[in-house]
């Protein structure tokens, strides 16, 4: 090929530690080195004038002369295979892959082709070997991140069954709060119902007993005005203690659910005229009850007894509260199917801290202590007034008086 420089050209092939073929323009091989010849399997210089092809496993063939073409045609250093596999086929036939530096240079006025070769068997074993390792890592990574998924389940799972059990154990704790709450408050009714019972029932009791008693010494015809007031006192005392029970009635079946309302169409003025009538034998010296100019007119569908029983209590305790020569004004109206009636006062008021209190059973305002009373009133008739839609309210100062009023719809509307 090269003459007299063939020897040096040798040389310089030999040292060569890649893989080393020139071929000419037709495809020839003219020459190779000796690590080239070692890894495809050919003894010295047995491939020297073959065809490259011999080189080339046989499904590439067809395809080649057409690339061989091209190149020479740009007659350009390249990288042969980018983007695609390469393969190289020994003596046996066996094939192998390989990566080709292509290099054209020109001697005496003719081209040839250098091709420099790198078997990368072993780098593709490594490559399949990473590709393997990378899959069974995603494979462990999957498997892992679907534990950790499952694990994250059960432990969301395991939470909302906590709050499940933390909402019971709060709600287990505010029941036995409210239960014990509830205890301490019956217990306190208990302490002031007992009290009350024996304040209340006490003192008519020995007023009973003291005018059965003097009854007994007035036996003469003249005295029978002092006996006639003893049997008044009893008579007195006794419906008062009566009252007492029937509120105590009221309490337990409000308490119980037993209250059974009946309803009917009544003029309100009836109701009215009745309480005024009943409370006229109640006022005090110089006390007087100013009648409603408005009422005869009015109807309602209402139990008639609880709404004489929630104006009555108003007005006895007016009558009560207020000192002798004072007034108690009614006044009523009807608005949107509502009816409000109005007790005012000039009595001695609720002091503004107790005010809070005014409808609690058995609770009584401090500046009412020394007069009679159960403190159950006011609560039976705010319980009835609510059973029926209705509400009861008031303002009050203290030494001034008080304004009660208290609403119930014309129509009844049971709750």
């Amino acid at each position: 090929m090269f003459g007299q420089d063939q020897e040096i050209f040798n040389t310089l092939l030999g040292a060569i530690s890649e893989d080393v073929l020139v071929v000419d323009k037709n495809q020839s091989i003219m020459e190779t080195n000796s690590a080239l010849e070692t890894i495809f399997g050919y003894s010295n210089k047995e491939l020297i004038g073959q065809p490259l092809q011999v080189l080339i496993p046989q499904r590439y063939h067809a395809n080649h002369g057409g690339h061989f073409n091209k190149f020479m045609q740009k007659h350009e250093k390249r990288q042969m295979g980018k983007g695609r596999d390469l393969y190289g086929v020994r003596k046996d036939g066996t094939n192998f892959p390989i990566e080709i530096g292509l290099n054209p240079f020109e001697i005496f006025g003719n081209t040839y082709v250098m091709a420099i070769i790198i078997d990368i068997s072993e780098r593709k074993k490594q490559e399949i070997q990473i590709v393997e390792l990378n899959s069974r890592l995603e494979e462990k990574v999957a498997n892992r991140t679907e534990a950790l998924k499952q694990a994250l389940n059960e432990l969301k799972a395991a939470n909302r069954e906590l709050e499940v059990e933390n909402s019971k154990r709060v709600e287990a704790e505010e029941e036995t709060k409210k239960a014990l709450k509830k205890e301490i408050e019956l217990n306190e009714l208990k302490t002031k119902f007992l009290s009350l019972v024996s304040h209340e029932f006490k003192t008519p009791l020995s007023g009973i007993l003291t005018s059965t008693m003097l009854l007994a010494k007035y036996k003469l015809t003249e005295q029978q005005e002092k006996r006639d007031k003893h049997i008044k006192t009893i008579t007195d005392k006794v419906h008062y203690l009566n009252n007492i029970l029937n509120d105590f009635l009221s309490v337990e079946k409000l308490e119980t659910g037993k209250v059974t309302y009946n309803f009917s169409e009544f003029k309100l003025s009836k109701v009215v005229n009745e309480v005024v009538y009943n409370s006229n034998m109640l006022l005090k010296e110089g006390q007087q009850i100013n009648y409603p100019d408005n009422v005869d007119d009015i109807s309602l569908f209402q139990d008639e007894k609880i709404i004489e029983l929630a104006l009555s209590n108003l007005v006895h305790n007016a009558i009560k509260y207020s000192p002798e020569n004072s007034t108690i004004d009614l006044k009523v109206n009807q608005k949107a199917g509502v009816i409000s009636i109005i007790v005012k006062d000039e009595g001695m008021g609720i002091p503004a801290e107790d005010q809070k209190n005014i409808f609690n059973r058995y609770f009584r305002a401090g500046n009412a202590l020394l007069t009679q009373g159960t403190g159950i009133g006011l609560n039976i008739v705010k319980s009835h007034l609510e059973n029926l839609n209705g509400s009861i309210a008031f303002v009050s100062k203290e030494g001034k008086g008080s304004t009660f009023t208290l609403k119930v719809p014309s129509k009844a509307l049971l709750n």
